[in-house]
C-alpha cells in the first residue's frame, strides 16, 4: 500500500490560504468601488465616524472583562468553598442571560441602581456642599454598554482562564511550592506562562466576538458603526449600499484581528519549541 495515496490533503494543498487570497481580491475590489463611486464614498465617510466608538467600546470592554474574568477564575480555583461557590454562581447566571437582555438590564436597571447607591453614599458630601446629587443620566450610555459587555464576557473568559490554569501539570506547581515560591510567584512564573498557550486561542476568539457584539450597543443610541449606518440608511433609504459597507468594515476588523492573533499564536508556538 502506497502511503503517498493516504497522505492528508491538508498537508499537501491546504497549507496555502487560497481562501485568504480570494477574500483579499474581493476586499480590494470593494475598496476600489468605494473609492471611485461617489455614493459609496459618501456612505463610507458617514458610517466610518462610528468606527472609533466601536474600537473604543471593544478595547475597553474586553480589557475590563479579561481582568474581571481572571478574578473569577482565580476565585473558582480557590481553596475557599465560599469563593468557589460565588464564582460558580456568577458564571452560570451571567452565561445564561442573552447579551442583548443583559445590555438592556444594565442600562435601564443596573445604572439607576448604581446611581442610587452612589447618591446614597455621597449624601454627607452633598449636605456639605462638596458634591451635587448623582442621577442616572450622569452615567453615559456608552459606559453602560461597556459595563454590560464587561459583565457578559467576563463569565466566558473566566472559564477560559480556569481551563488554561487547570491544564498546567500539578507536579510543576508542587515543585515550585517545595522551592518556597509564594502563591503569586508560582502563578506568575510557573502557571501563567504555560497556561497562556491554552488560553490565547479561545481568548482571541472572544475578542473577535466582542467586536461583533459591540454592534448591540447601537440599541442604546450609542454612535458606533452600526448606529451610524442605521441613521444614514433611515434618512437616505440606501439600505443595501449602507449595510454592505457596514458589513465590509466589520469583516475587515474581525478578519484582520483573527489573522493577527494567529500570527501571535504561531510565534509563541515556535518560541516554545526552541
Amino acid at each position: 500500500m502506497n502511503p503517498e495515496k493516504h497522505k492528508s490533503p491538508g498537508k499537501k494543498s491546504g497549507d496555502f490560504p487560497y481562501w485568504l487570497v480570494a477574500l483579499g481580491l474581493i476586499a480590494v475590489a470593494i475598496a476600489y468601488v468605494i473609492a471611485t463611486n461617489g455614493l459609496y464614498t459618501q456612505i463610507a465617510n458617514a458610517v466610518s465616524k462610528g468606527v472609533y466608538i466601536t474600537v473604543f467600546v471593544t478595547l475597553v470592554g474586553f480589557a475590563l472583562a479579561t481582568l474581571l474574568g481572571l478574578i473569577f477564575a482565580l476565585m473558582g480555583l480557590s481553596k475557599s468553598i465560599v469563593l468557589r461557590q460565588i464564582a460558580r454562581f456568577y458564571v452560570e447566571v451571567i452565561r445564561g442571560i442573552p447579551m442583548l437582555v443583559l445590555l438592556f438590564y444594565i442600562a435601564f436597571v443596573g445604572a439607576p441602581a448604581l446611581a442610587w447607591l452612589i447618591d446614597t453614599v455621597t449624601q454627607p458630601l452633598q449636605q456639605a456642599g462638596i458634591t451635587s446629587e448623582f442621577r442616572t443620566r450622569d452615567i453615559p450610555l456608552i459606559w453602560r454598554a461597556i459595563l454590560a459587555l464587561m459583565i457578559g464576557y467576563s463569565a466566558f473568559i473566566a472559564e477560559v482562564f480556569r481551563a488554561g490554569i487547570l491544564s498546567v501539570d500539578e507536579g510543576q506547581v508542587e515543585a515550585a511550592e517545595a522551592l518556597g515560591l509564594s502563591p503569586w510567584q508560582r502563578f506568575r512564573l510557573i502557571v501563567f506562562p504555560q497556561a497562556i498557550r491554552t488560553i490565547l486561542p479561545p481568548l482571541g476568539n472572544d475578542f473577535v466576538a466582542m467586536v461583533k457584539d459591540s454592534s448591540l450597543v447601537s440599541v442604546l443610541g450609542v454612535a458606533d458603526l452600526t448606529q451610524m449606518g442605521k441613521v444614514y440608511a433611515s434618512g437616505s433609504f440606501r439600505f443595501f449600499e449602507t449595510y454592505s459597507i457596514v458589513a465590509y468594515i466589520y469583516l475587515v476588523l474581525t478578519i484582520g484581528l483573527s489573522l493577527g492573533l494567529r500570527q501571535i499564536e504561531k510565534k509563541m508556538r515556535k518560541s516554545q519549541e526552541r
